[in-house]
């Protein structure tokens, strides 16, 4: 069983130096670079339909912080994401306390980033929409990873894309580490901002590896002003839909004698 934990923000700016000592070792040919990424979305594909048979809780928690770091306002959410009887994937809010929020207003677009960009896959039907440029090799946490750039194209609708690096397994070939924003084009005017924000990934039933935990501190400059926001989520408690196997971080899986089930949601300014 193979874990990834979190590493800070100004590390995850890495040192041209770093990666220079590495890529000694892995100057890829264009050729390899392509073949690598087409391998690596091929993956994510079948990682993000396995994702779809899982259940799991989502804990999301935005906070407004002065410059201190003293909390001013929080938002959040906890939810299960289960199957129905009939095996309808469904999400199952547990607690959602009134939000106290005063400087910054969750838009469709912050919640879109929590649900699909924040947790970022990148499979072969993605492919065409990003331009992907290898950045070099690094390790991570004693994981050997391909480290790459993406950003979008081009920019179309209200579809919500990521732009950042992103940190590939270079064993299984799976992302395990991004660092960007949430980009696009937002549905009403207004001034949105978009935070900086970390996702990390753990194996699972030995096999995928799966969004666990997503954090952003950052400042957002609005035209009112500055703002400093902390998000976190978490994804916990993965069980494969239907069976008797539980999946739990770092360990080997153990006979759940009760069926599976939890959850997911939100975010942002």
């Amino acid at each position: 069983m193979r874990t990834l934990f979190g590493i800070s923000g100004s590390i995850l700016i890495f040192a041209a130096a770093a990666l220079a000592a590495d890529n000694t070792k892995y100057d890829l040919s264009q050729a390899q670079i392509d073949d690598i990424i087409q391998k690596f979305a091929a993956k994510e594909a079948q990682f993000s339909k396995a994702r779809e048979v899982y259940t799991y809780r989502q804990t999301a928690r935005i906070q407004e912080l002065e410059d201190s770091g003293a909390i001013t306002g929080r938002w959040e959410t906890v939810s299960d994401i289960v199957f129905s009887p009939e095996g309808k994937r469904a999400e199952h809010v547990v607690r959602s306390p009134v939000p106290t929020l005063h400087n910054i207003t969750l838009t469709p677009e912050d919640l879109e980033d929590m649900r699909s960009v924040q947790p970022f896959v990148l499979t072969t039907p993605d492919l065409p929409k990003y331009q992907i440029r290898y950045l070099g090799h690094q390790n991570v946490d004693e994981i050997g990873c391909y480290v790459f750039a993406v950003k979008p194209v081009k920019i179309e609708g209200t579809q919500r894309y990521f732009s950042g690096q992103v940190w590939v397994d270079d064993r299984d070939l799976q992302i395990v580490k991004s660092y960007g924003r949430g980009v696009g084009n937002a549905s009403r005017k207004g001034d949105n901002q978009f935070p900086k924000f970390e996702t990390y990934r753990e194996q699972i039933d030995g096999k995928y590896w799966f969004p666990t935990y997503t954090v952003a501190n950052d400042t957002l400059h609005f035209k009112s002003g500055d703002q400093r926001i902390r998000q976190t989520i978490r994804y916990e408690d993965y069980k494969q839909f239907g069976a008797e196997t539980k999946i739990t971080f770092g360990d080997e899986a153990k006979e759940d004698p009760k069926p599976a089930q939890p959850p997911a949601p939100p975010k942002k300014p």
